[in-house]
């Protein structure tokens, strides 16, 4: 999809500046006119000559070419491009573009850009995690311009592993789906569930589980830019999302499943992918419950399946999707579930698999169907939910 595609690449002063030949290469080769714009600080981690020489154009990185008046005009670099692409993009730069510091070329050519904007950021964990670079990183997001995350793609909350910038293969692959210039869902309601769900039992105490919401989110992510309408139910999770997606915040299973059963019946799909709670307390203690020299006893109660819930719903041409975490026997776990929640198929997956579910960005799953089973790689959560979108859209053809 990006054969013709025009492309600025921006590139700041980050040790992760070499990885800008492997952008460059990788666009072009998919058949994309890269243009790039670095910044003085860039220059001192790449240079000019080599990228000139994989771009077959000159470098832009001042104002002023020569001293006889002649100037870039980042105006007509904002007209000329489809994409802009900034990888990598330092902390000084994430600020200035949220602040509109307009003091190099590449600030001022983000400033004119008429095309969506994709940001790579790079830097080491302390600064990512610093407050004040959260905060411009959702203010750019808030702008509508697109932060590719290692593995997530949007602002997380988990910062293991944060702070460089993803890998190249990813970013070009972001890219080319997003300029897709034919949205293969348009048209499409997906209803989709992430996050852990809290069951109270006491003002201060709930039952809940470590999901991150990742992994909804990615899906979330992932629909929408392929095109559909898009309401994600997320239970307490801090994390952001596209402002086109409707977001319907929840917190207990009760309110998940409310939600969820009202906006169904208008979906042509959902995907349920909520770690939510199988068990809450039979009675809510009115006030905190204090320590006693006693041991405390709880009952619980079933929630309401959910996914049970949307399967008894289903209609003639609806698609459901429905999650599975398992410790152990997991495809015959996988299976059964897959016949008593009427889903279309399950993405399994393992708490025996190091590195993946809870809290991290990477995921490895299966696909589960009537037909019979598809496994993958370890890849990145955003990657994971690509492939399940991919799944889904055979099913909605």
């Amino acid at each position: 999809m990006l054969k013709g595609k025009k492309i600025v690449l921006g590139i700041t002063g980050s040790i992760a500046a070499y990885k800008a030949c492997l952008i460059v290469r990788g666009l072009v080769k998919r058949g994309a006119e890269v243009q790039v714009v670095i910044t003085p600080a860039g220059k001192e981690f790449i240079t000019p000559i080599t990228l000139s020489a994989l771009t077959h154009k000159p470098v832009v990185s001042d104002f002023f070419s020569q001293r006889d008046g002649t100037w870039h005009s980042h105006v007509d670099l904002g007209l000329w491009a489809d994409a802009m692409l900034i990888a990598p993009c330092t902390a000084s730069t994430l600020g200035k573009m949220a602040n509109g510091i307009a003091d190099n070329m590449l600030v001022t050519t983000y400033l004119s850009m008429k095309a969506p904007v994709f940001i790579a950021p790079a830097m080491d964990l302390d600064m990512y995690r610093h407050p004040s670079t959260r905060h411009n990183m959702a203010t750019l997001r808030s702008y509508g311009n697109r932060i590719i995350e290692p593995g997530t793609g949007f602002l997380a909350s988990g910062l293991e592993g944060k702070g460089r910038m993803e890998e190249p293969e990813v970013i070009i692959e972001t890219l080319d789906r997003a300029l897709d210039s034919t949205p293969s869902l348009e048209g499409r309601h997906i209803l989709i569930t992430a996050g852990p769900t809290y069951e109270k039992i006491d003002p201060v105490r709930f039952i809940g589980n470590y999901s991150s919401g990742k992994m909804g989110f990615a899906l979330a992510e992932e629909c929408y830019r392929r095109g559909a309408q898009v309401t994600l139910v997320a239970g307490p999770v801090s994390l952001s999302c596209s402002p086109g997606i409707e977001r319907i915040d929840v917190e207990s299973c009760d309110q998940m499943h409310a939600a969820a059963t009202r906006v169904f019946p208008s979906c042509q799909a959902a995907v349920l992918c909520a770690a939510v709670a199988d068990f809450k307390p039979a009675r809510v203690a009115s006030a905190k419950i204090n320590r006693g020299a006693g041991g405390l006893h709880i009952d619980l109660q079933p929630t309401h399946d959910i996914a049970a819930s949307l399967g008894g719903m289903k209609q003639p041409g609806q698609r459901l999707v429905c999650f599975a975490l398992e410790t152990n026997d997991e495809e015959q776990h996988a299976r059964a579930k897959l016949k008593k929640k009427n889903a279309d198929f399950i993405v399994l997956n393992s708490t025996r698999i190091p590195g993946t579910t809870f809290g991290t960005d990477d995921n490895q799953v299966a696909i589960i169907s009537a037909s019979g089973r598809r496994d993958y790689p370890k890849k990145s959560k955003t990657a994971v939910a690509a492939d399940i979108v991919d799944e889904l859209e055979t099913l909605l053809q």
